[in-house]
């Protein structure tokens, strides 16, 4: 197996991972986001949106996953870490992970109205920046897709 297919590999395994996370959210009555923080192929933090039910507009799967992983390592900056999470970030969690160090963000479904990745600007490409990250999109993306659009067609 090349070093890409195994990459690929690891990206859908974990992918999967933070999909079952969103499915937990969504069966709450939250937008169904969720995400995991893996550092050396051991996750290390794990989140799903939950803003209605903690009272708490930063409680995105991003946030949830980079704080459990945070308390996990002891450490506020989460270097060779990678994310992944089932809709493209937003702005504030674009700046938290460049703030935390993360590496590497690997993204299923884009989020055209809110998207910093890519959809509405690319933040992680800003010059001001004092971190690199790098990133990838579209891994199971139909699947995290569907899942949106089913819960949000529930609620109509």
């Amino acid at each position: 197996m090349s070093e890409t297919q195994h990459l690929q590999t690891q990206d859908e395994l974990f992918m999967r991972e933070a999909l079952r996370l969103a499915e937990q959210g969504g069966a709450l009555g939250e937008v169904p986001v969720g995400a995991v923080l893996v550092q050396g192929g051991e996750i290390i933090g794990c989140g799903y949106n939950s803003p209605i039910s903690l009272n708490d507009p930063s409680a995105h799967a991003e946030v949830q996953a980079i704080r459990d992983a945070a308390v996990h390592l002891q450490n506020y900056r989460l270097p060779d870490t990678t994310l992944y999470v089932t809709l493209e970030p937003c702005h504030m969690c674009a700046g938290l992970i460049v703030h935390a160090r993360i590496a590497r963000v690997v993204f299923a479904a884009s989020e055209p109205r809110a998207g910093a990745v890519h959809s509405q600007g690319c933040f992680f490409a800003q010059p001001f920046l004092n971190h690199r990250v790098e990133f990838a999109g579209g891994v199971l993306a139909q699947e995290s897709a569907q899942m949106l659009k089913a819960f949000f067609k529930a609620r109509r």
